[in-house]
């Protein structure tokens, strides 16, 4: 089985090359009882301690590629039913205003599986991302605010909540998530239109839309997910819809202290998500994610918007 692994991984990554994008979502797509491809073995006992080492390249709609190393720890608590995540991130950033890293948003879950059985599971989480800066690093040239596809942080603090069954062969899953303040990015156009290509890529410039003291909108998630499990290989294929339910709000004119609601940035983003997964062994394995962006909204001034994403993970589960 690990002989074909390979190639078939191989196949998915061809497959999906150009043609795919990324969910856009604010990161609670992977927290606690929303995470994608959850295991469900009745017969072999989970082991309720894991580490995931994960590796993320995500290719913007404009020129930033986005890089992102994270460590996800899982670990039981009170009981055997009761699960605590905490997720570090160190993300990179390369285009051509600049390039940025640093550590990105933590995350933090509780998750509680609330009925279990020998068919299905049903867990749900509360959680919050805590933001590793303001949104506001600026270029080494010119000393300017980057746009938010630069930035390493959201800058806000997020509630999270969510609810999920697991059964052999579904994933159903739903969740929210709420940012509680406005960010302090403070990109605007008329700063880098004459300084960018010396005033002469004003297009690109405007290509990014603006953010300044950027508050995002609440955001809605439902997965739906079909598992294929075998013995030490499994395939995962479904739809992750996000419907961002309150428009983003920024200040503008910037410095004003008025605050405007962004028509477009409502709605629904659609992807198609697929995983490939293989146990090493009862305690390890490793794992592909793909996803393929079949909608997405009209304006997206947070930045979360990607043309293709590719997720390689690793979990030692202890």
């Amino acid at each position: 089985m690990l002989k074909l692994l390979v190639p078939c991984l191989l196949l998915l990554v061809i497959f999906f090359d150009g043609r795919s994008q990324g969910c856009s979502d604010a990161g609670f797509c992977t927290m606690g009882a929303l995470k994608p491809d959850q295991p469900f073995n009745k017969k072999v006992p989970l082991k309720l301690r894991s580490m995931e080492i994960s590796f993320y390249r995500g290719t913007t709609t404009l020129s930033p590629i986005v890089y992102v190393a994270t460590a996800d720890f899982s670990f039981s608590i009170i009981d055997d039913r009761t699960f605590a995540q905490v997720k570090i991130p160190f993300q990179a950033v390369n285009g051509s205003l600049g390039n940025t890293s640093g550590l990105s948003d933590l995350s933090l879950c509780l998750t509680r599986n609330i009925f279990v059985s020998e068919k299905f599971d049903v867990g749900i989480s509360i959680g919050t991302k805590l933001p590793s800066n303001n949104s506001n690093i600026k270029d080494d040239v010119f000393g300017l605010p980057l746009p938010m596809y630069y930035q390493t942080s959201l800058g806000t603090y997020d509630g999270i909540a969510g609810i999920s069954l697991v059964s052999r062969k579904w994933l159903l899953a739903t969740g929210i998530q709420h940012p509680f303040n406005q960010n302090g990015n403070e990109f605007r156009w008329s700063d880098w239109i004459p300084v960018y290509k010396n005033g002469e890529g004003e297009d690109y410039v405007r290509s990014y839309d603006v953010a300044y003291k950027l508050k995002r909108g609440t955001d809605i998630m439902f997965r739906v997910e079909r598992n294929f499990r075998y013995t030490r290989f499994n395939i995962t294929a479904g739809l992750l819809p996000i419907i961002r339910i309150t428009q983003d709000e920024i200040e503008r004119p910037a410095g004003s202290g008025t605050r405007v609601k962004l028509e477009g940035t409502t709605g629904m983003a659609l992807s198609g998500i697929i995983t490939a997964g293989y146990n090493l062994n009862v305690k390890s394995a490793l794992r592909l994610l793909l996803g393929h962006k079949i909608t997405q909204r009209d304006h997206n001034p947070d930045g979360l918007t990607r043309e293709m994403v590719t997720t390689i993970s690793y979990t030692y589960r202890f």
